[in-house]
This record gives structure tokens, C-alpha cells and sequence, in this order.
């Protein structure tokens, strides 16, 4: 791939935590546009090189690249712009504000950013249409399901029209039904949003439904789909 399809590079890339080797020298580089699953084990780096990627945490030692920029040289307000404006974030658990009423929750990041206009809530009332949350809106999170309050999340998450789309876990507290259905539309959003998409999960299901599949074992990143792009070569198990 060419440098101008490439949105993340992550160079050699070391986190530790006290004396927790989280990542051991992960090298990978995500394509503009592609979606992409990292699996692996409780504890294996998968969610710690999402962070990094996100903006969310440092690494002790390497480099990431995105769309030409070093994360590492950027300071902590431009970090904290990066987050805003170029990240969607889906977790696991949806950090919905239980104060306010679930449009508050989904304008709140443009607010943040100052950008607050009718096209971001007509958008929001949009994908609130498509997803099937309108009713939604106006009630607080505590009144919903934990479906509707995810889908409430993935509006959040795309509302500033993210370039890099981040889902930890973002089945993790739903039904096999519910699970299916939210993972199409996280993929049918990103690729509408021409988004590039990385979804960390622990279901064998979730992970089957992308084509460019990564496995993480003990902080190292490991090849496990003849599709994915962008990989270093597998090491031997052992």
C-alpha cells in the first residue's frame, strides 16, 4: 500500500504498567476506509493499542502515525483535539450522562468543540431515525435498554464525522441478537462515514463478520486472516 492509503502507522510501539509489558514492540499499519477486528485474550494489548491509537494514552516507547501526524509531539490540548475531532469512540460501557436527556449526550461533543449547529443535530436526528432511537432523544439514559443506550453511543460517536471510528468492546454487555445487529451497523455507518473502523472484541461472532482480522497475544500483534493488510510477517507460536 501507498503512503497516501495508509491513516495509522504504529511503529515499534512498547507500553508497560509498573513492571506489565502491555505491548511489546507492535508494528501495524491501518489502510484508509478499512475495517479492521483485533481479538486476542483478557489482558493480551488489545485494548491498550486501541487507547494509544485514540489518543487516550501514551506509549512508553515507539511511535504512532496518523494521516501524517506524530502523536507523540503533540501536546496534551492537541491531543485532547485529535480526540475530539478525529475520533469516535464506542466502549463497552456507553459513559452516557445520567444528568442529561439523550440529545444533550450526543451534541456534547460538538459542544465541546464549539461546533455546535442545526447540521450536527439534523445528522444526529438522522442516524436517530436510522438506527431506531428517535424516541429516544428526549428521555434520559437511565429510561432506556442497554441496546438503545449503545445506539446512543454510536450516534455520539459519529457525530463530529470521525476519520477513525475506535469500538472497545462494544458488544460486551448485549444479547447474541443484539450483538449482530449493533456490529452491522457500527460497519454500515463507518463505510457510509468512509471511516476507518477498529472494533477490539472478545466475540467469536463479531470477529468473523470482518475480514481483516488481527490477533493479539502477550502485547504482540499476531496475523490470523489471509485478508488483512498492512501486517508483519506471523512469528512462531510458542
Amino acid at each position: 500500500m501507498s503512503d497516501s492509503e495508509t491513516l495509522i502507522d504504529v511503529q515499534n510501539v512498547y507500553k508497560t504498567f509498573q513492571k506489565t509489558h502491555a505491548l511489546n514492540g507492535v508494528s501495524i499499519q491501518f489502510q484508509k476506509g478499512r475495517q479492521y477486528a483485533i481479538h486476542g485474550a483478557s489482558g493480551s494489548g488489545k485494548s491498550t493499542l486501541l487507547y494509544i491509537m485514540g489518543g487516550l494514552d501514551r506509549p512508553s516507547k515507539g511511535k504512532v502515525i496518523v494521516d501524517g501526524n506524530d502523536l507523540s509531539k503533540l501536546s496534551d490540548k492537541e491531543l485532547a483535539l485529535y480526540r475530539n475531532q478525529f475520533v469516535g469512540f464506542v466502549f463497552q460501557f456507553h459513559f452516557l450522562l445520567p444528568s442529561i436527556k439523550c440529545l444533550d449526550n450526543i451534541l456534547l461533543p460538538a459542544q465541546i468543540s464549539g461546533k455546535v449547529d442545526k447540521s450536527v443535530e439534523q445528522r444526529s436526528r438522522e442516524l436517530a431515525d436510522l438506527l431506531k432511537v428517535s424516541h429516544c432523544l428526549d428521555k434520559f439514559p437511565y429510561e432506556l435498554s442497554g441496546g438503545e443506550q449503545q445506539r446512543i453511543n454510536i450516534i455520539r460517536a459519529l457525530s463530529m464525522r470521525p476519520k477513525l471510528l475506535l469500538c472497545d468492546e462494544p458488544t460486551g454487555n448485549l444479547d447474541s441478537q443484539n450483538s449482530a445487529t449493533v456490529t452491522q451497523l457500527i460497519k454500515d455507518l463507518a463505510k457510509e462515514f468512509q471511516a476507518t473502523l477498529v472494533v477490539v472484541t472478545h466475540d467469536p461472532k463479531v470477529r468473523e463478520s470482518f475480514s481483516n482480522s488481527l490477533f493479539m497475544q502477550d502485547g504482540k500483534l499476531l496475523k490470523s486472516s489471509s485478508h488483512t493488510d498492512g501486517l508483519p510477517p506471523v512469528p512462531p507460536m510458542g
